[in-house]
Order: structure tokens, then C-alpha cells, then sequence
């Protein structure tokens, strides 16, 4: 697999060294040379998930890697069903949180741990990432008490659930977590300073697992292609996906999906108050406003890191932007929508519950609609509590760590101190 960095196309490197660097020069997201275009795709959308998914990523990485070890990879990350629930006559939820911390994150994660522990050699290496929610878990219980790697995790202090919180500021071993006093951009940013700092970055051989790692993508293409396997074997056609955004990494898989040849007509591009994508969508203007904390914090981003890859994709492709129908829905919104589900059986959060509202207002009458859930209800069992007046009973994943300590650090929004922490930690 050969790719390039969208700043500086001349740098060029294979799926290995990208999975390493992380990011390119000048933060460069790293973007593949060609996409790969899959012709059986009516046989592999009867295959199981996991098979399936070695031939997905196979045409990724089999020339590289060699089909062998890509076929371990996905055998040792993909270990969860992916349900896809029937909410209405029109609309389905593809559950995406029945892995281990409960989240659709446990998919990029949990490969790009394996691939990370595949291609490190002797060498360690410390992983560097930001999270306004699931993240954090999905990439701390991926990389917990492997040996060779060091995961540092920022979040905005007071600005996730306190259950999401716990589980991954209370593991400790290799696992370090630092709260913010600021809000997720700032977290992104502070990565991003990190990883231009040669000492910081060479020093402590930063890698990052937000989705800016090309690996982590690379994973959340196969469940789109199983919400579209199940879709068909229930009889429906036209499939439309409306996918709750925040870094837009996972509207990013969906996109190379479809791009390999997957039947997708179109996304959604589901946000909250922190609409600077429908913004854009709808004006052609890109000016992100100041963040704004809501009960979707997960999608509590204004500078979404990953949308030079949705033009990018894009742009390949020949596809127009205006392909993607951005929907932004304030907090009174977001609470309507999450009852409107509970009114019909289906119980759900407030990212999910956005995205499934974007299919009742934009989908046509002969289209059907996959909305993705991308975390259990209990991890935002506070909101979801509130606003529909019921008290979630905690999976055994969150229960377990519920009266566990926090061992997070709080820091300000400054380098400079960040730095001397990490060194400070790390060394």
C-alpha cells in the first residue's frame, strides 16, 4: 500500500511507516495512492464478518503485509457481533458498541493495536492521543500492558461523561491520561504541537490513534460493509448512511467503502452545535466557531481533523461534496430525537439519536436509511437518564469500573507544561 501526504504529496511512504509516523510533514494526513476496487462485492456480502473483512483489507494490505498475517490481524481484533436493529419500516441501527469498551472505537482500535504491535520491532514507542469520548477507552483497552508501547490520553476536563471517564483514567501500568482544562480542539491541537516538536516526537517516538491513523480507517471500512450485507438479506435497496460526526474519521471509512465498490447512493453527515461541516456543506465558507460542550460531547468538535480526506475521497472520485447532506441539530433537538426512538421501542443515546434524526428529515421514499450507533446508551447514562426518565442498568463493563479511582493529571492547554509532563512520565 502506497501512500502520500495530502500537504506535501512528495512525501510518500507504505501502510507500515504511515501506521508509525501517524502524521506526515506539517501534520500532513496521509492519503492512499489508489483505492482499491472490489468486483464480487454481491459474494463478499455473503460471507461472515470476519471473513469478509480479510478481504477487504486484504486488498489494502496483502501485497505488503501478505494475506497470512492481514488474516491474523482481523482475527485478533474483530472479536464482537455487529447487529443491525430495526428501529422503523425505514430505518435500522447498525450497533457498533458490543466490543469491549462498549464503543464503535473498539474497531480502528483494536487493529491498529495489532498493527502496531506487529510492525514495532524491538523498538518502543509512545502513543499521543486526544479523545471527546470514546476514544480514550477503546484505545486504552487495546494497548493495555503491552510491553513495548506507552498510551497517553488527553480529554477535556468535565467535558465527557464520567463513565466514559472511567474507563480509561483508571487502568494505570502503560496507560497515563491527562485532563484539559479546556475543550477537545484545544486537546487536538496540543497533539498536533506535539508531534512538531522534534524532541517530543523523536525523543519519545510519538505515534497517535486518533483516527488520523491511516490503520484505524482502514478498520471501520468493514462494518459498513456488514450493515450493507445485513440490509440486503433483510430485502432493502438504496441505502443511505447517516453517520454521528465529530473528527469525521468515520465518515471517512464510509466514503472509502464506497469507494471500493460498496452500494451506499449517499451519507448523512450528522453533527450537533458544532455544525462547522453543514456550515460549510451548505455555504462553501469553512469557519469553525468556538466549541460548544453538549450532551453529544463526543461531537464536540470545530476543526474535524479529518476532513482533508473527505475531499480528498472526494475529490478521486469525481463526486461531488454536495453528495453528503450535513444535519446539525441544537441540544432541544437532540432531545426530541433521542424520545422519538424511545417512543418506538428503541432505546439509544444523543449521537445515535442525531443520525437517525438526519434520516427522518432527509430520506426519500424509496430510499433506507442505516444510522450508526456508535456507543452503548449506559456509557451516557446520566443524559440518557434525564431525558427520558429511566434508570439504565450499567453493562458488566461499566460496572466494573465504576468505583475505581481516577488517576488522571490535570493539566492547562500548554505545551510547554504538557511537554515537561511527558517527560517528566515517559522518561
Amino acid at each position: 500500500m502506497e501512500l502520500y501526504n495530502l500537504k506535501h504529496p512528495s512525501q510518500e511512504v507504505n501502510f507500515s511507516q504511515a501506521v508509525q509516523l501517524g502524521l506526515g510533514k506539517d501534520r500532513g494526513l496521509f492519503f492512499p495512492k489508489s483505492i482499491p476496487v472490489l468486483n464480487n462485492i454481491d459474494e463478499l456480502l455473503e460471507l461472515p464478518f470476519a471473513e469478509r473483512s480479510k478481504k477487504v483489507l486484504g486488498a489494502w494490505l496483502a501485497d505488503e503485509l501478505g494475506q497470512d498475517k492481514v488474516d491474523a490481524l482481523v482475527d485478533k481484533a474483530f472479536t464482537f457481533d455487529v447487529p443491525l436493529q430495526e428501529v422503523d419500516y425505514h430505518r435500522s441501527c447498525l450497533e457498533l458498541f458490543h466490543g469491549p469498551t462498549l464503543a464503535f472505537k473498539d474497531f480502528g482500535a483494536r487493529f491498529m493495536a495489532q498493527c502496531v504491535n506487529l510492525l514495532a520491532g524491538d523498538k518502543g514507542l509512545t502513543i499521543l492521543t486526544a479523545t471527546s469520548g470514546d476514544t480514550g477507552a477503546a484505545v486504552a483497552d487495546a494497548f493495555y500492558g503491552l510491553d513495548k508501547v506507552d498510551v497517553v490520553v488527553m480529554y477535556p476536563k468535565g467535558k465527557i461523561s464520567e463513565l466514559q471517564a472511567k474507563m480509561f483514567t483508571t487502568l494505570g501500568k502503560n496507560i497515563h491520561t491527562v485532563a484539559v482544562k479546556s475543550d477537545f480542539d484545544a486537546c487536538q491541537h496540543l497533539v498536533k504541537q506535539a508531534f512538531d516538536d522534534p524532541e517530543v516526537r523523536d525523543g519519545l517516538a510519538l505515534n497517535s490513534a486518533n483516527s488520523i491513523n491511516i490503520s484505524r480507517l482502514l478498520a471501520q471500512i468493514c462494518y459498513y460493509f456488514e450493515a450493507i450485507a445485513q440490509a440486503k438479506k433483510a430485502g432493502h435497496e438504496n441505502y443511505v448512511v447517516s453517520v454521528p460526526s465529530g473528527n469525521f474519521g468515520n465518515l471517512t471509512a464510509g466514503l472509502f467503502a464506497k469507494a471500493m465498490g460498496l452500494p451506499i447512493t449517499r451519507f448523512i453527515a450528522a453533527t450537533n452545535s458544532n455544525d462547522t461541516v453543514p456550515r460549510y456543506l451548505d455555504n462553501g465558507q469553512w469557519s469553525p466557531n468556538e466549541t460548544i460542550a453538549t450532551m453529544s460531547n463526543a461531537m464536540d468538535v470545530s476543526e474535524p481533523s479529518n476532513w482533508p480526506r473527505v475531499e480528498a475521497i472526494c475529490e478521486k472520485m469525481g463526486w461531488p461534496l454536495s453528495d453528503i447532506s450535513g444535519l446539525a441539530l441544537n441540544e432541544l433537538q437532540t432531545s426530541e430525537a433521542l424520545m422519538n426512538l424511545y417512543q418506538l421501542g428503541y432505546q439509544s443515546e444523543p449521537h445515535a439519536a442525531i443520525a437517525a434524526q438526519g434520516l427522518r428529515q432527509l430520506l426519500t421514499k424509496d430510499e433506507y436509511g442505516i444510522f450508526l450507533g456508535t456507543a452503548h446508551p449506559a456509557k451516557f447514562k446520566d443524559v440518557v437518564d434525564k431525558e427520558l426518565s429511566v434508570d439504565l442498568p450499567l453493562p458488566k463493563e461499566l460496572q466494573a469500573v465504576v468505583n475505581k479511582p481516577c488517576l488522571s493529571v490535570d493539566l492547562s492547554a500548554n505545551f510547554g507544561e504538557l511537554k515537561a509532563h511527558l517527560f517528566a512520565t515517559l522518561r
